[in-house]
């Protein structure tokens, strides 16, 4: 008899278990389709589809016609951190394919799978005292050119929530920290949750400030004596 009760408890367990996940699920579904919902209002014409993995990702033209993309990314991949939600907004460029690339990443681990800066050729440095920051261009950037796109992007992680920006001649690239995880659920059911409902407005807002500002230090005209 006591064997009987022991399995009926095992599957009314497994049972009660089981609609929780289900719940779980469903909740977690829900709650990634709407993290984009509020930016819909920052870019004309925006559209806003889902990935595979689950995450929204939206697409909209800036004023001038260019098109942006804004993507939402967990990172799960590093030991011993709370997971962390990145937001990643990409331009793309009209400008000449024969111009020169640049990029800084912040606090570089070697984890991070979606950075486009290690893949950078030309390893360059920021002036002292600029932070940890792994900054690499096209080996055609000149000497006048790298001077100045270093002194904005100095400038620019000046703010920690800065994670990654690149400018080439066809993107302009940031990512831009959104959320960290929940420190219980990650600590103690090894579950990803970020305590987040939606994405503001301002944060992709400073995201595309940032691209602007280095994209105008790379367009900016060296003076006639660097050419």
């Amino acid at each position: 008899m006591s064997g009987v009760l022991f399995a009926l408890f095992v599957v009314t367990g497994s049972g009660v278990l089981y609609a929780m996940a289900r719940r779980d699920h469903r909740s977690a579904a829900v709650w990634r389709a709407h993290l984009l919902d509020r930016v819909a209002s920052v870019l004309p014409q925006a559209r806003i589809a889902m990935r595979p993995d689950g995450f929204p990702a939206l697409t909209g033209r800036l004023s001038d016609g260019r098109k942006a993309t804004i993507e939402l990314i967990p990172d799960t991949l590093v030991f011993r951190r709370l997971p962390e939600l990145w937001l990643i907004v990409t331009i793309a460029e009209t400008m000449d394919s024969t111009g020169s690339s640049i990029g800084g990443l912040a606090r570089p681990t070697g984890a991070e799978f979606y950075a486009m800066v290690p893949a950078l050729p030309h390893l360059l440095q920021l002036p002292d005292g600029a932070g940890a920051v792994l900054v690499k261009g096209s080996n055609d950037i000149s000497v006048p050119e790298a001077g100045r796109l270093l002194a904005e992007l100095a400038r620019l992680f000046e703010d920690e929530e800065l994670k990654e920006i690149v400018a080439t001649p066809r993107l302009t690239r940031v990512v831009r920290h959104a959320a960290a995880g929940h420190r219980g659920a990650h600590l103690l059911l090894r579950q990803t949750r970020f305590a987040i409902d939606a994405i503001p407005p301002e944060l992709v807002s400073r995201a595309l400030a940032d691209a602007e500002a280095l994209r105008a230090a790379q367009a900016s005209p060296l003076p006639a004596s660097s050419y």
